[in-house]
């Protein structure tokens, strides 16, 4: 009777949710409800959700003796409904070990065994959420360039972005991953738009809720991509049952013209996938009330016929501010943030600024090849035509790259449809665009603020720990500087020594300490600024 009982329960577990308690050392108790594929990451986000103590990346989960690793499931540790799980914070210049906790978890002093070595990050202290959109435009602003020259029987496109409250969430950043955990924290009843991803949520109190970006190519089987094509950013969600009213998806696909009945609702739960269809198809998203939360994503049906949908598109363009002359790299991707923010990433490894510019005033179609051109003449490589195309944000994206040897007063550039030479896009690249990137290349503005207020930021600066965290993250430092910093009797002292080791590095340590400072704290960053 009892083997059958532990059976069912096995049973009942293997395919749904049930609950297990996470301890902290500081004795917190915490029942979150879980699946069996659900990600250590997973885990971590839903208690991030409960309680901003348990930050992401500042967390360790330890069950059995193990150090759970984020990319493995529940279901490889064997944690079931009965089972406790550790919560242990990362130290101050934690550096992942290899050895064995011997007897449950009396302690911080308690040995801790690995799995296939490192796991994570080397030290996270001090996490807090800052303040967010300090680079570039989002998607959402660059779609409310004015078009005004453009003629209105070019514009083809009508649709209308809703214009709701912001919230502004707190930022995790995920490193092993470079992927930003987000937490929105809203204050009470209200339809609120997260500012870094578009995302909308409609509650009816005060609410804590928990999301990152997940990829189509890793859940959408092979077999359904036939059917269904990726039509916006696929969410990873999670919050309380009950917590959202309803969710606001976006979606890239525009809707002048179209029929909306093919718009559905990817769910991913228990390693399959269900279609819901959506309460409302809105211009730039789709709306679920009363979602359970997992994996969300609108997704539109194929068409059977040769006709495309039209598509919301942005057009990037970046200037490599260590080449040659002027090189610009030239994007033409779908109106989908989690895209845009791989490429600037991705960008700015490379030394690269943003130069912002409209999006296409007509909607472009998938499988369609678009030619761009100039008014004068150019290097444009590998060739001036882009597929406009959904490529996964973990993917390397289609670019040309635009090579201007001498760069004349104003330079126009149009991107066309291959299909019927149709104008979709244009915009001017003036020379003070240039000029002013290539004086932020030879003294990056950063490293020049930091020179100008030292003296105030020996005195004023603070979340000193969280910044060397951050330094040493993007390998500005090491952990001998560290402790070298640390190592002064006062807060003063210490701020003098971390600028003075930045200012002996040179302006790109200088630029990524600003960088730091900018992000940890914004207000302060802001009135030397103004001062």
């Amino acid at each position: 009777m009892a083997e059958r009982d532990k059976a069912k329960t096995m049973e009942t577990t293997l395919s749904s949710t049930f609950s297990i308690l996470v301890k902290s050392l500081l004795g917190k108790i915490i029942s979150v409800p879980v699946s069996l594929d659900d990600t250590v990451l997973d885990l971590k986000m839903k208690l991030f959700a409960l309680d901003s103590y348990f930050y992401p990346s500042a967390s360790r989960l330890i069950h059995d003796g193990w150090q759970l690793t984020d990319e493995l499931t529940l279901r490889h540790y064997n944690i079931t409904s009965n089972s406790i799980v550790n919560h242990v914070l990362r130290p101050t210049g934690y550096r992942e070990p290899e050895f064995h906790l011997q007897s449950g978890l009396p302690g911080i002093a308690s040995s801790i065994r690995m799995e296939g070595g490192s796991a994570g990050v080397t030290s996270i202290i001090e996490m807090k959420s800052y303040l967010a959109g300090i680079t570039s435009a989002s998607a959402e602003e660059i779609q409310k360039w004015p078009q005004s020259d453009v003629p209105a029987e070019e514009r083809s496109c009508c649709c209308v972005r809703q214009e709701l409250q912001e919230v502004r969430p707190e930022i995790d950043n995920y490193i092993p991953k470079k992927q930003n955990i987000y937490k929105a924290c809203l204050p009470g009843p209200g339809i609120f738009q997260c500012s870094e991803t578009g995302l909308v949520f409609e509650v009816e109190s005060a609410a804590g809720i928990v999301y990152r970006y997940a990829t189509w190519s890793t859940h959408l089987k092979e077999a359904d991509q036939n059917v269904w094509v990726p039509a916006g950013p696929l969410f990873n969600i999670w919050a309380l049952p009950g917590t959202v009213q309803a969710v606001h998806l976006p979606h890239f696909i525009c809707l002048s013209d179209v029929d909306t009945s093919g718009c559905s609702i990817a769910h991913f739960e228990f390693q399959k996938m269900t279609i819901q269809q959506p309460t409302k198809v809105m211009a730039f998203s789709a709306v679920l009330k009363n979602p359970s939360f997992s994996l969300l994503g609108v997704v539109w049906r194929k068409l059977r016929s040769a006709i495309s949908l039209p598509m919301h598109s942005l057009v990037l363009i970046f200037q490599q501010l260590s080449a040659a002359n002027t090189t610009l790299h030239l994007y033409l991707i779908p109106d989908d943030i989690s895209v845009k923010q791989a490429i600037e990433r991705q960008e700015m490894s490379w030394n690269s600024k943003l130069i912002p510019k409209p999006p296409p005033f007509s909607p472009l179609f998938f499988g369609n090849r678009y030619e761009v051109s100039c008014n004068t003449k150019v290097k444009i490589r590998p060739e001036p035509h882009l597929p406009f195309c959904y490529k996964s944000p973990k993917k390397q994206q289609f670019f040309v790259e635009i090579y201007i040897k001498k760069m004349a007063e104003e330079i126009e550039f149009f991107i066309r449809d291959g299909q019927n030479d149709t104008v979709v896009w244009r915009a001017s690249l003036r020379s003070g665009d240039i000029s002013l990137l290539r004086n932020v290349s030879k003294t990056p503005p950063g490293a020049a603020f930091m020179k100008k207020h030292k003296t105030e930021l020996c005195s004023r600066m603070g979340q000193l720990s969280s910044i060397l965290l951050n330094l040493r993250v993007e390998d500005v430092i090491n952990s001998e500087e560290e402790e070298e910093v640390q190592a002064q009797n006062t807060k003063q002292k210490k701020n003098q020594f971390l600028l003075d080791l930045a200012e002996k590095k040179g302006p790109k340590a200088q630029e990524k300490l600003f960088q730091v400072l900018q992000m940890k704290d914004p207000f302060l960053v802001e009135d030397l600024e103004n001062s």
